[in-house]
Order: C-alpha cells, then structure tokens, then sequence
C-alpha cells in the first residue's frame, strides 16, 4: 500500500496551491507531509496561532517569527516568502470566518500557485467556506494496517516496559486477534488502547475482548460508523438469501490468489418491518466478520464539506477493519435527493457520487448490505449491475415462516413454545410482517403479567386481531412493490405454496 510520505509526495509534484487535511492524529500526519516536502526539496514553514510562524517543525531549533501569531499577520508573512515553500498552516479552519483572514489565505494561495508553493491546511475538522471546497485538494491520511498496528503494539509494550514491570502473557493466536481489535483506529488511539489495556501491569488475553469494546467506544464518538453487537441473529425463513450467502462465502473468506472476485454486497429491498435488518445482523454472524452500521442520520453536517469527508472517513474506517460486513439501513433517505431536484447545493449529489465511487473502486473486502424501503426513491445509478452483486425482495412471510416466528419470539421471552397453538397464531397473522407478530406477542405477554398469569395462544390471536396488517394499511404500495420486484429481483424466500 501507498504511504502517506508518498500520497503526499505525488499531490506536491502536482503543483497544488492548496490541500486541505483533516485528522485527529496530527503528529503522525504533519510527519509526513514534511518527510515529503523536504523529498522534493521543499523549506517548510510552519504556523500555529500559539508560536506564530517559524521554521520546520515542532522540535526545530529555530526561533518563530514574533508578531505573526495573528492568522492574518501570519498570512501576510508567508504572502512575503518566496516560491517553493510549504507553508502547513495548523487549526486556521476555525479563523476563516473572518473576512480578512479568508482574503489573506485566498491571496496566499493564489501567489503560491504562481510561484510554485503549497499552502496546507491541518485542522481537526474541515468546516471551510464554500469558495476553499471548490479550490481545495483533500486528501485522506490513512489508518494503519495490522503490520503497522503490530509495531506501535510492541513499540508501546517496550516503552512502559522502561518504566515499570509489565507481564505479557499472549499467544501469537492472541496477539492476531489483539491487532484485529484496533483495526479501524489511528496510531494515536492503537497507542491508548495498549497502554490502557496494561494499566494493571499486565497484558493478556481478557485485555484482548477489552480492546474490541474499547474500540467500539472510539468509533462511536462523532463517527458515522457502529460497531453492532451481534445479539440474536437467527432469522426464519429467507431460505433463498441464506443459501446464496452460503455459496458466496468461500469468496468472501478466500485469499486473493485464489482468484476470486470477493462478493461486494446484496441490497434488500421489501416491505417496512419484514426482517431486512435482520438479514444484515445475519449476514455478519454467519460469515464471522464484524457489523458496521452506518448511521445515515448524521449524514449531513451544516458546514461545506464536512459532510462529505465524514462519509469519506467512515468507508476509510470500514476498509481498515476489513474483512467487515457494512450495514446502510434505508438507503433511500440518505440519497433520495439525489435522484430529484433537490434545494441542497448539490449536497446529495456530492454524497451519492462519493459512495458510488468507493462502491466502485473499493479494494478492501467489504460486503455492504443496503437496505430500502422505497424503490422509487432511489437514484437509478445505484440500481444497475455491478454495484451490488445482488437485489433481493424480502416479501411478507409465508404461513410456515410466520409459525417459525411466533415460536422464536416466545422462546427468547423464556416462554414454552411448545404450550402454544402456532398454527392458529400463523394463521390469524395473515398479511403481518415479523415485526407485527413481534409486537402482538410482546403486547399478550404484557396482558397477561398484568391478569397474573401464564400467556396463551388466545391472548396472541386477540393482539392480532386487534391491530390492522400492514398489508392493509399500505395495501396498494405493497402490490406495487411486489409487482416491479417480481421482474427485477431475487425473492429472499420461495413465495407461498412455491
């Protein structure tokens, strides 16, 4: 894989006036962008509203400048230097609503376009006016790869080593799993994570389970992405679906000699409550690999191009912990402006293009499983073939299926299933989804704590019959949906009496 040094490298043989990064991890990536700037023979110029500007880096010995420790006296300077300069600019995002600041940073950018220099902006968040997005020239730092992980391991062993006894007890199996625990994570939070796990002085395999659930906490805080616990997973019915992750699960697991293409991922589509999510929990259990869930509902971000570069961090955090299972629940409210006219500045198009480019770019073994609701609220794009390696239609459940859900519901509730009529419960929830006949036995449990006794088949029948199907409520969408699947899509399950 490419480095940073050299990614970085290849944007300044391009010449480009202005490229923008935002990171958490600024050590590692101010380190190289300067590696690649002194490749080329590049004087690096440094500026932080703290010491103003000055030579270098951090640790350099020469003294900043006094009197530039204002954004604009900083900018002002930089516009007087000459040509073939790196000027890295730290946490001026957060100035640039200024108006004299914005104007200083234009002019600087547009005499280091003339004169061969590079302007770089390193914030810990990209909120940037509009004018810089279009200018600008992102660019991603990477997170680190297990061989990677596994040095700042050691690394970080050694160095509190120095400092106090530490017992390491861990197999090489368990040093494995501990490197597949921080996939996903900067250096900076690998090094935490190790050096909280031998807070006690030791190192071993419970500290292992402990850096899976360290690292769900990390991922958590301001990421789209989240790490699912699996939980029940067991589905009944989609025997079709299940079969045919079956047969594409020995891509999936694999190595890339063996010469076969991994599986890219199945969008879901069917009716609200019929177990779609349910089948992405399922996917990730039976295959093995770890559940992302990318949560769409903090998408967007009011500041121009913060939306997008979260939603490029996040598909950069699914590869790092690859081979992973990513989950988009109800795609179609995340980009269903992008197939209208929408009033958002070309927002949804901007996320839409961004996710169909890693959809089809992306290297890393990532299933994505989508799940839609709504197929006329999708743009066609994400439709045709080669974006996903399969479309299935989850339909309303069989008579069979409806029985095998009553009996899972009861028996995860700790109640005899066997003391239970399911036929008669299948039959009076004819037209309901699981999530209806979920609901009618979690009401009849209610019930009857409430009466003081045991639940009983009547007491499910009644919630059934209490509450209106979906089919009923949304009868004609349904018939509609049914209709454009059955032409276009794979059924999740044999349809009844098939």
């Amino acid at each position: 894989m490419t480095s940073d040094r050299q990614r970085f490298a290849m944007l300044l043989r391009a010449r480009h006036p202005l490229i923008t990064v935002s990171t958490t991890d600024e050590d590692r990536t101010v380190e190289a962008i300067v590696a690649a700037a002194l490749d080329h023979t590049r004087q690096v110029i440094t500026w932080t509203q703290v010491r103003g500007i000055y030579e270098g880096v951090f640790d350099t010995d020469h003294g900043a400048l006094s009197g530039t420790e204002q954004p604009a006296a900083g900018l002002r300077w930089c516009w007087q230097a000459g040509g073939n300069r790196v000027f890295l600019l730290l946490d001026l995002a957060p100035h640039l609503g200024n108006d004299l600041v914005l104007r200083a940073l234009r002019e600087l950018v547009t005499r280091a376009a003339t004169l061969g220099s590079t302007v770089v902006l390193v914030d810990h968040q990209e909120h940037l006016p509009d004018i810089l997005v279009r200018e600008a020239v992102p660019f991603v730092p990477s997170l680190p790869e297990d061989q990677e992980i596994f040095a700042i391991l050691r690394a970080t062993v050694e160095q509190l080593k120095k400092d106090k006894p530490i017992t390491v007890d861990l197999s090489q199996d368990y040093i494995r799993a501990a490197v597949r625990a921080m996939r996903g994570l900067t250096r900076t939070q690998v090094r935490r994570l190790v050096a909280d796990a031998m807070a006690d002085d030791r190192f071993d395999a419970a500290d292992v389970e402990r850096l899976g659930a360290a690292r769900a906490k990390f991922l958590g805080r301001g990421s789209l992405l989240e790490v699912v616990a699996m939980g029940q997973s067991e589905i009944a019915g989609a025997e079709k679906l299940k079969h045919w992750l079956t047969l594409r699960r020995a891509a999936f697991d694999a190595p890339a000699s063996a010469g076969l293409d991994a599986p890219r991922g199945v969008l879901l589509l069917g009716v609200p409550g019929s177990g779609k999510s349910l089948c992405a929990r399922t996917i990730a259990h039976t295959w093995n690999r770890p559940l992302l869930r990318l949560d769409v509902g903090s998408l967007y971000n009011q500041y121009v191009g913060e939306s997008e570069r979260r939603l490029r961090e996040a598909l950069q955090q699914a590869e790092a912990m690859a081979p992973a299972v990513l989950w988009v629940d109800e795609i179609e409210k995340a980009f269903a402006s992008a197939a209208s006219q929408s009033t958002d500045g070309g927002l949804s198009q901007r996320m839409f293009g961004c996710l169909l480019t890693w959809m089809q770019e992306r290297r890393a073994p990532v299933f994505m499983v989508a799940t839609a609701n709504n197929i006329e609220a999708l743009p066609p794009e994400l439709l045709r073939k080669g974006r996903f390696d399969e479309i299935f239609f989850v339909d309303l459940p069989t008579t069979a299926v409806r029985r095998e859900i009553a009996r899972l519901h009861l028996v995860r509730r700790r109640i005899d299933a066997t003391t239970f009529d399911l036929d008669a419960i299948a039959a009076a929830a004819q037209g309901c989804t699981g999530a209806d006949i979920e609901a009618a036995i979690v009401t009849c449990v209610l019930h009857a704590a409430a009466l003081k006794r045991p639940p009983v088949t009547a007491d499910v029948v009644q919630a059934l019959d209490d509450s209106a199907p979906i089919s009923l409520v949304m009868h004609e969408r349904i018939n509609a949906l049914r209709a454009w699947a059955r032409e276009r899509c794979r059924f999740a399950d044999d349809p009844e009496g098939g």
